[in-house]
């Protein structure tokens, strides 16, 4: 038995004029059903949600703005669970929603309800469709894309391995409509990637392009989840990992997963300036951040938000949740714990950023 991630792209779900494609999505369940049928555990991660709000709001063309944006994933993501219910149905299966913001994945107790959610549903033997909550989610705490999503949330399920199904059959040499452009069946690392052409844009309905398919596969892979990346209509053979569209390859070893959600899904509220003895304690001694080892403050951010440590020469060199409010932090820079605990009390001695809550970039 396996656990698969699938991600699905909107242009591979809905029709030109933004309804749901049913034909599209039948043959999709079919290829999920399939897979469960051999003994493997399905995580979908499915777009759609704001293209399918599009024809019943009477727009034509994905909205700009992110207010119309979420009116239309509101709209939308109830008519997308609901055929996912009905289609999955037919085969006695059940199907659980998860809608995630980058909050629920890089704040300490949300990451960990995250991971306990799938656990269970995939326990019970239902199939979790996961989306971003791009109804409730800002600009500032967006993934941006669902190939990103994916890529983290096949590490955060502990997955084998991490199916993109694109509107796209694989990597190529060049553009795909070129006659003399040629798939690249493999990639085993950054040198297989420099002759990729990576000009095509995401559709009209859809964020993604193969740029961020790129980037999911590297996010993936570095963390030792394959990759294969191929169009919907090759689901089934995806799935029964035929030799279809392009694989990469892992690069790298597992990692904690929150500190993956850390490095990649998170955007920083501000950042921390860190003196040379405080960036070689971190990237070489594997210690926590304490105030003696920091010169400056930047941004505006709040006790458990994300930033960014630099060093004196403006290299982002670590990635943190910190342990202080960004007005606190001016008094403490430069100064001792035992200094902290004696003039402002116990509560200032502990670590600005705890070493369990900080990830080397």
């Amino acid at each position: 038995m396996s656990r698969v991630v699938v991600k699905v792209g909107s242009s591979s779900l809905t029709t030109d004029d933004g309804h749901l494609d049913h034909a599209a999505i039948g043959p999709l369940v079919d290829a999920l059903v399939e897979a469960r049928g051999r003994g493997d555990e399905v995580v979908l991660v499915s777009s759609g949600a704001i293209a399918a709000g599009l024809g019943p709001l009477g727009l034509g063309a994905r909205p700009r703005d992110l207010a119309t944006q979420q009116a239309a994933a509101s709209v939308g993501q109830g008519a997308l669970l609901e055929f996912y219910a009905r289609s999955f149905a037919e085969y006695g299966l059940r199907v659980g929603q998860v809608l995630l913001t980058i909050d629920d994945v890089t704040r300490r107790s949300h990451y960990r309800n995250a991971h306990q959610t799938f656990a269970k549903l995939l326990e019970l033997g239902i199939v979790p469709v996961v989306n971003e909550n791009d109804t409730v989610a800002t600009s500032e705490i967006r993934f941006g894309d669902n190939d990103r999503l994916a890529a983290l949330v096949a590490h955060l399920v502990h997955a084998d391995r991490l199916v993109l199904l694109s509107d796209v059959d694989a990597l190529y040499t060049g553009h795909p409509s070129l006659p003399d452009s040629v798939r690249i069946e493999r990639v085993g690392g950054e040198d297989d990637l420099v002759e990729v052409d990576v000009t095509r844009v995401g559709s009209a309905v859809g964020t993604g392009g193969m740029v961020t398919k790129i980037e999911a596969a590297r996010i993936a892979t570095a963390a030792g989840v394959p990759v294969l990346l191929t169009n919907a209509a090759q689901a089934h053979e995806a799935l029964a990992d035929e030799p279809v569209g392009t694989r990469f390859e892992p690069t790298g070893k597992r990692r904690p997963a929150r500190l993956l959600w850390l490095a990649h899904a998170s955007e920083t509220k501000g950042s921390l300036v860190l003196d040379d003895g405080a960036v070689r304690a971190i990237t070489q001694g594997k210690a926590s951040l304490l105030a003696a080892g920091v010169s400056g403050v930047e941004g505006t951010f709040s006790a458990g938000d994300p930033v960014d440590l630099v060093g004196l020469g403006g290299t982002v060199v670590a990635r943190g949740l910190v342990n202080f409010d960004a007005t606190e932090l001016p008094a403490m820079v430069g100064r001792s714990s035992r200094d902290l605990a004696a003039a402002l009390g116990p509560e200032y001695e502990r670590e600005v950023v705890h070493r369990d809550d900080l990830v080397v970039l």
